[in-house]
């Protein structure tokens, strides 16, 4: 079953400051916090669109949901947890910081059904961390992690790579010590500068250098596979081509296709890997039948790589490859 949000969107609230690299208003579109009648209207398009109810969550991002005035925090929570309660939804999901969340926070949340947490670590080094003047430690999300295990939500973590100071390794050892925090879901997001940002004004001045889309996917597409390998689902990859996102972006490897991209990339290096020893010629691989586009590529792309390289491949599908498994017939 596919799992799916309804998003609701609250731009800089809470935030103790901005970081570098942040414009919400940008990424989500979303220009002041949610009234409850704009949030009963998007439950109630959900609703009346056939959001499955045993699958879907309320959602709110785009702040520090834990950060903001908690009589605020709680009224938001009661309006959602009536339709969770009714059976329209499945539960609550919200995102913070990893230093907003404690023990009082996580008994407030679930006395109010939520029931996964998402945490914005982008980075596991604090050299990266501070740079991007994130206001948070590695320490703080480890600490953050096991008192949401301890409390028995779903945990999400959320992660960035190409930010200021960040290299491909040190984006790897991210991913290798977010898995060692057991994560249910994990988001990848390739830094993209937007207008009206810190990261726009360094961009500008000659500081800074975007990663270009073939390099962000050279990466992501690792850190992908070496998610999903160890058992934690990649809920999302590069930012939603909504908002303001497309008015707002200065530089940077934004891709409204970015997941598709990435799977592309996994699919054509498992095809190298099969052929690699083999003299050139026709061969055929075998995929998912779900998968074939992915392994074929955009525009075929994959295909016309393979080709120039010498191999002449046709895919062929079976019911029981798993994504990005492929076998050589």
């Amino acid at each position: 079953m596919k799992h799916a949000n309804v998003s609701i969107f609250i731009p800089d609230a809470g935030c103790p400051h901005r970081c570098s690299f942040c414009n919400q208003k940008t990424i989500s579109g979303a220009m002041h916090m949610p009234t409850l009648r704009e949030i009963d209207e998007a439950l109630q398009t959900a609703i009346q669109s056939g959001a499955d109810p045993k699958t879907t969550e309320i959602a709110f991002f785009g702040g520090s949901f834990t950060c903001i005035d908690r009589t605020q925090m709680k009224t938001l929570l009661q309006h959602a947890m009536a339709y969770v309660k009714t059976g329209h939804f499945s539960g609550i999901r919200i995102s913070t910081r990893p230093d907003g969340i404690d023990e009082e926070v996580l008994s407030c949340l679930q006395s109010y059904g939520v029931t996964a947490i998402e945490l914005g670590c982008q980075s596991m080094d604090d050299r990266v961390l501070r740079l991007n003047e994130r206001g948070h430690t590695a320490a703080d999300t480890v600490r953050a992690c096991r008192l949401i295990h301890d409390f028995g939500f779903s945990l999400g973590v959320q992660m960035m790579t190409g930010l200021p100071g960040d290299l491909d390794e040190t984006a790897m050892e991210t991913t290798r010590r977010l898995l060692a925090l057991r994560p249910d879901t994990a988001r990848i997001y390739p830094t993209v500068v937007l207008k009206g940002t810190r990261l726009a004004d360094w961009y500008r001045a000659g500081l800074y250098r975007a990663q270009t889309v073939e390099e962000a996917v050279a990466l992501c597409s690792r850190l992908l596979l070496l998610f999903e390998e160890n058992g934690v689902r990649v809920i999302r990859l590069g930012l939603h081509s909504g908002g303001n996102v497309e008015d707002g972006f200065l530089a940077g490897p934004y891709h409204p296709a970015f997941r598709e991209l990435c799977d592309n990339r996994i699919y054509l290096e498992r095809s190298k890997e099969l052929l690699r020893s083999l003299p050139v010629g026709d061969y055929t691989l075998c995929v998912g039948t779900a998968f074939l586009s992915q392994a074929v590529g955009q525009q075929k792309r994959n295909l016309l790589q393979l080709e120039n390289a010498g191999y002449r491949v046709r895919f062929c599908t079976v019911d029981t490859l798993k994504r990005y498994e492929l076998t050589l017939i």
